[in-house]
């Protein structure tokens, strides 16, 4: 595995490689990260990782100078899962000059996550455009639990052009369901506890709507007041349709829920998709 910070020098590695796929991260890996990495593998023959603790992405209130960095920790992670190149740029590489040219999200990112942290959603789609014109990959894999910012980078590619195939991976669970998140690090051992009421009220609201259930938003209210009444501060409890995350119709036969709320100081995002 060769560790690489300078884009002359990825450049130079790469343009020997065909079928590069790529997996971007900001690090601290877990074994979500890991499984994507073995989804890289079976769409390419040269599986890239690039770790950049994205700027752009952070408002002004959130955790960029406290986000997790394990940089030797996830190396050795990424080394022993078979990872060919990582790419590790300094912001200075990643930005050389003030970044005023930006990719502008689709308006579905004023919405859910977008609503609650204004220019996240242009952050993400301008990073991951530059990493994917810095690494050029025939495939680029995201997780699913990220399910807006799959929507999204999808859109982008499709929208612009971008040559790459974008993969979804599925969310990995600890066994009472909490998705795998490098934020769970935050958790206290108590709210650490609580944290799969999250994914248990997504998959009772699910199972309603399985059942014929189409009153959404009496249902998504009322998930919401069930972590709020567990000390929850609930950001959105949604049913949209999957293609388009638009809100949801009684016609629509291809949903997912999705939710986001503080448990504490740690902000947990989590979705259920459904297919009647």
């Amino acid at each position: 595995m060769q560790v690489i910070s300078s884009l002359s020098s990825l450049r130079e590695r790469l343009t020997r490689e065909s079928g590069i796929a790529l997996v971007p991260t900001m690090g601290n890996l877990h074994e979500g990260h890991l499984a994507l990495v073995k989804l890289a593998r079976q769409h390419g023959r040269c599986v890239a990782v690039s770790i950049f603790v994205n700027p752009l992405q952070f408002g002004p209130s959130e955790d960029f100078a406290s986000y997790p960095r394990t940089f030797d920790a996830d190396c050795a992670k990424l080394d022993e899962a078979g990872t060919d190149v990582v790419f590790a740029p300094t912001a200075d590489e990643m930005y050389p000059v003030p970044q005023q040219v930006a990719v502008e999200p689709p308006p579905i990112a004023g919405e859910l996550c977008g609503a609650h942290r204004p220019g996240h959603f242009r952050g993400v789609a301008t990073v991951v455009l530059k990493l994917l014109n810095m690494v050029q990959p025939q495939v680029a894999v995201f997780g699913k639990k990220d399910y807006q910012q799959l929507h999204i980078v999808r859109a982008m590619a499709r929208q612009l052009n971008v040559p790459v195939e974008i993969v979804a991976g599925e969310t990995m669970r600890a066994a009472d369901g909490l998705a795998l998140s490098s934020r769970n690090g935050y958790l206290t051992s108590q709210e650490r506890a609580e944290a799969a009421r999250l994914q248990r009220n997504l998959q009772r609201l699910a199972q309603e709507i399985r059942s014929g259930s189409r009153d959404f938003k009496t249902m998504e209210a009322e998930a919401a007041a069930d972590l709020a009444a567990h000390g929850w501060r609930v950001d959105y409890v949604a049913v949209r349709a999957q293609e388009t995350l638009a809100a949801a119709t009684s016609e629509d036969t291809q949903l997912v829920v999705l939710a986001a709320a503080y448990l504490g100081k740690t902000r947990l995002i989590d979705n259920v998709e459904i297919w009647l």
